[in-house]
């Protein structure tokens, strides 16, 4: 079992996203996502996407709620994750280069036409219609979202896709 944070940083209608371009061998090549990362021992949810979002952009978190749990089950993956995940709406400090990727604030309207995982548009959209805490589970063939239960129910459409 593997435990993850996500976080969407917003700012004027815009979500700070990682276009994930430098690593090697990266799940999430080429794909935008949001902040985040691995625990590290004895770390809370709160501690670890804190050192994540610093690590990462050279930011401090000031306002930050905690949203959901996400359930990664994957062919590719030999572990389940489980994602907590973030939005943040307040922050101090200068962004920085990151060595995962390159940093972009991406006006949210806009996020759903760049290349992602398809999983990632429907707690998008729940965060964004601010959705009570959630549990979300995705499944995936290879890169292909091939179940998705939201608190146990079926999710029938992904939003954004036809």
């Amino acid at each position: 079992m593997i435990n993850t944070t996500l976080c969407y940083i917003e700012q004027d209608g815009k979500y700070l996203l990682l276009h994930r371009v430098k690593k090697k061998n990266d799940i999430n090549k080429d794909k935008w996502i949001g902040i985040g990362g691995k625990f590290e021992e004895k770390e809370s949810p709160e501690d670890c996407i804190r050192r994540e979002v610093l690590e990462e952009t050279g930011l401090t978190l000031t306002r930050l709620e905690y949203r959901g749990i996400v359930t990664f089950i994957s062919d590719g993956m030999s572990e389940t994750e489980f994602m907590h995940l973030f939005t943040a709406t307040g922050f101090e400090g200068s962004l920085k280069e990151c060595d995962e990727g390159t940093l972009e604030w991406v006006p949210k309207q806009e996020v759903a036409k760049l290349p992602h995982w398809d999983g990632d548009l429907i707690f998008l959209d729940l965060l964004e219609r601010g959705a009570p805490f959630f549990s979300l589970k995705l499944t995936y063939r290879g890169s292909t979202l091939t179940e998705a239960l939201l608190n146990e129910k079926p999710v029938e459409k992904i939003p954004g896709k036809s």
